[in-house]
């Protein structure tokens, strides 16, 4: 075979290759909308950033193995390989690895809250004392309050009788 004709089957091969890694990396765009929940703006962000990273990887491999310039095979062979790896691989990668990583984060959770468990006792017991502490002071002002009170009453009855 000629240079270019194997040149022009690895363009081609390059092509499927960027549409299987741009679906790759969009199915844990949709694990990760899986695992924690979006809105409609935040996705729509997602979605536009995403694709102009895509737009740009695309301009690359077009520039670097094609001088710039667009080939219909190149559009078809990153069709074939997003269509391909989706209708192969992508449910099934989705559904194991949000599966995976919720598992992972609940036990990791579990863990954390286990650990935590003697450190939240804790903090209720000293939020009790405050507390109980913060009373006792109150009381205690109340007491102290009283106490001048009766004194300033005693003074003025004594300064008022000179």
């Amino acid at each position: 075979m000629s240079q270019d004709i194997i040149r022009e089957v690895t363009f081609f091969l390059h092509s499927v290759l960027a549409g299987v890694v741009i679906t790759f990396v969009y199915d844990w765009f949709l694990i990760i909308r899986k695992l924690i929940k979006h809105g409609t703006l935040w996705m729509s962000l997602e979605d536009l950033f995403f694709w102009i990273a895509c737009g740009i990887g695309v301009f690359y491999l077009l520039y670097r193995e094609n001088n710039g310039v667009l080939r219909w095979f190149a559009v078809l062979g990153a069709t074939l390989g997003m269509i391909g790896y989706k209708n192969f691989f992508s449910r099934f990668f989705v559904c194991v690895m949000s599966t995976c990583i919720y598992k992972i984060m609940w036990f990791l959770f579990r863990v954390i809250q286990i650990v935590l468990k003697p450190l939240k006792w804790l903090f209720f017991k000293l939020w009790r004392f405050f507390d109980f502490l913060k009373k006792k002071w109150k009381k205690c002002q109340n007491f102290i309050k009283k106490k001048l009170t009766v004194f300033i009453k005693m003074l003025k009855m004594v300064l008022c009788k000179q």
